[in-house]
């Protein structure tokens, strides 16, 4: 089993830049993919960016260019460095981890991007 904890939300002007971190339990050299999802109020859960085991990464259009995924498998940690934030950011950002067949998500932490 996996467990996830993520860090490094915050109040940002639109503009400003924030970094993400999802710490896991255990060692994530083997996990085949680890990304983050977002939720807006009212919205459904929607798909950010993902990095796979092999190290390919993969972006939703809407944030193609301003975020970037890395992984540190030393430290067990994923992040999330988030560049130009927009208003249309703010939602609670969770992390997952799919070790087949399971999927494993954190508890979320709240970006807000003021205007």
């Amino acid at each position: 089993q996996v467990q996830l904890a993520e860090s490094g939300g915050g109040l940002v002007q639109a503009g400003g830049s924030l970094r993400l971190s999802c710490l896991a339990s255990g060692s994530i050299a083997s996990v085949d993919s680890m990304g983050w999802y977002r939720q807006a109020p009212g919205k459904q859960r929607e798909w950010v960016a993902d990095i796979r085991k092999v190290g390919s990464t993969g972006y939703a259009d809407s944030v193609k260019g301003r975020f970037t995924i890395s992984r540190d498998n030393g430290k067990n940690t994923i992040y999330l460095q988030m560049n130009n934030l927009k208003p249309e950011d703010t939602a609670v950002y969770f992390c997952n981890a799919a070790l087949w067949p399971n999927v494993y998500w954190g508890r979320g932490t709240q970006v807000t991007v003021s205007s």
